[in-house]
């Protein structure tokens, strides 16, 4: 048991701050972040004899967390949106207004995008996988990731841009 835990964290410990951003851009307002961590993480702890490299650990978490997040909108379908603007709001002592302002609008942009399209940018530009790995965590093809992230980059460059200038129209108007 002892020697289990100490595997575990031995493959952890390296990967913590990338799987903990991974789980702050997947449930951007949707549940706490650290939720999802903990809840992945014993998952990952009670399948952790299965893993069959200890190279494919990070995937070995993502996919979980995919599940694990997965099996939650499951049960909260018919909740999932809440009421007002809350789930908008970000909170971060150390932002300034104007970054403070991008990040809302980059996570209502992202949540427009299908949830393909969101995994696949928030592993590749947030959290820097190589469109191999994700191939890997999405079970996709190499050009299925390539696709996914092109039209999703193109959907969100049309989104940010649509709605920058209904905000400097809105100002001049």
């Amino acid at each position: 048991m002892k020697e289990k835990q100490e595997a575990f964290l031995t493959l952890y410990e390296p990967v913590h701050e990338r799987f903990e951003r991974f789980c702050r851009a997947r449930v951007y307002g949707e549940m706490d972040f650290r939720d999802l961590m903990n809840d992945s993480l014993v998952v990952a702890y009670e399948k952790f004899d299965s893993l069959r490299s200890k190279e494919a650990f990070l995937s070995f978490l993502f996919s979980i967390c995919v599940r694990v997040l997965g099996n939650y909108h499951q049960k909260k379908r018919e909740n999932r949106i809440p009421e007002g603007n809350s789930h908008l709001d970000i909170w971060d002592r150390n932002a300034n207004p104007q970054a403070h302002a991008d990040i809302h609008y980059l996570y209502e942009a992202l949540a427009q995008l299908s949830e393909e399209q969101r995994e696949c940018i928030i592993l590749f530009e947030i959290t820097g996988f190589s469109i191999q790995e994700i191939t890997v965590i999405q079970n996709a093809s190499e050009s299925a990731v390539k696709q996914r992230l092109k039209r999703g980059r193109e959907k969100l460059m049309g989104i940010l841009t649509y709605e920058s200038s209904l905000k400097t129209a809105a100002s001049h108007g």
